[in-house]
């Protein structure tokens, strides 16, 4: 079965005072008003699971107002294993705790990775490229704690570099350095970018497939490197980047930033050969993002051999019918789930049956 979190405690975190919850194996709904707290509940979890929050906050935003610090908690338990991790925020930093023991947010997707599904996530298609790049780069970073260490370096050196392109006079002998630099540390991430990227795909088409009977999806990592890269190892990948820096540098000069490299890509989907983007109905493309969530549950439970924690705020009112029934299946097939909701209505009487209702108030 693998893990499963049991509880979640928060004290002075976002709105709550004081506040517990246990949760089932299957799904738990959480449902309630506006503005009472479900998705900051739903936050609390992605921080223990993912290490990170889907709303890029400062610490100090998640301290209830004229608080200190806060503390969230969850007690995760299955097959033999009960394992306590805790995150204390104070207003400059945050501290995450395994087992009473000091880890890096790195460290949580280890023990239980997360997928999270939020209303944002349906415009995923339509979108700019940053978005679909930071979908991609955020399970990544699951996945695999040096991902996230290498995406890192590489965007320090991408800084360090634009840096010394805005210079008036820029030292050209060093940045051929920060090219060699920029070069390596991008060939590095692209290299591992594209192979989970190439698991991913796999998964999706599948998974779109079984959404949208009849239609074909497929997905492409568009490269700013101008070539197809599918295939190429991390040293051509480098020599390629290294190769186009040169040939772009003065546009890099004049424009005083990077104009290449992982930071600039995209991924792009077609439908039956057609642009998704540009012809896709709001209904395909709410099920490329269905499809694509499915996709990194799947994934995770390849990455670590136990399915994720998946975590869906507010999304069953965005889907119709045919979405709405297509999530109900995948959620049944085992997933721990937690949803939130204004409104009980979204969800088949069979699946309420199963699942467990927790009212939240303000």
């Amino acid at each position: 079965m693998g893990l499963r979190v049991k509880t979640l405690g928060l004290r002075d975190w976002r709105n709550f005072e004081e506040k517990s919850i246990d949760f089932c194996d299957g799904m738990t709904i959480l449902v309630g008003p506006n503005a009472v707290g479900k998705t900051n509940t739903v936050e609390a979890l992605q921080m223990l699971t993912a290490g990170s929050s889907f709303r890029k906050p400062k610490p100090s935003q998640q301290i209830r107002e004229d608080c200190e610090s806060a503390k969230i908690r969850a007690r995760l338990e299955g097959d033999g294993r009960v394992i306590d991790v805790a995150c204390e925020v104070e207003p400059t930093r945050r501290r995450f705790f395994r087992n009473g023991k000091k880890c890096a947010a790195l460290d949580l997707p280890a023990t239980l990775m997360s997928v999270l599904f939020n209303p944002d996530d349906l415009s995923f298609v339509k979108r700019g490229a940053s978005y679909r790049r930071d979908e991609l780069d955020g399970f990544g970073r699951q996945a695999n704690a040096g991902y996230a260490k290498v995406l890192s370096a590489y965007l320090r050196s991408v800084e360090q570099r634009n840096r010394l392109l805005k210079d008036d006079y820029p030292d050209l002998a060093l940045l051929d350095a920060w090219d060699a630099s920029v070069a390596l540390g991008g060939a590095t991430l692209l290299a591992a970018r594209l192979r989970l990227f190439e698991r991913l795909r796999t998964h999706l088409r599948e998974v779109y497939g079984e959404i949208a009977g009849g239609e074909r999806l497929d997905c492409t990592y568009v490269s700013s490197l101008g070539e197809d890269l599918s295939g190429s190892s991390r040293d051509e990948i480098c020599d390629l980047f290294a190769r186009r820096l040169q040939e772009e540098r003065d546009t890099d000069l004049r424009r005083q930033q990077t104009t290449l490299g992982p930071q600039r890509d995209d991924v792009s989907f077609t439908i039956d050969g057609r642009d998704a983007r540009a012809f896709g109905s709001q209904g395909q493309q709410r099920s490329i993002v269905l499809a694509w969530k499915m996709a990194e549950v799947a994934l995770s439970r390849e990455i670590v051999g136990e399915q994720p924690l998946l975590l869906l705020d507010d999304v069953m009112s965005e889907l119709d019918e045919k979405r709405r029934n297509a999530m109900t299946r995948f959620v049944q097939s085992g997933i721990q789930t937690v949803v939130t909701t204004t409104n009980l209505g979204y969800f088949p009487d069979e699946l309420l049956e199963e699942a467990k209702v927790v009212n939240v108030v303000g």
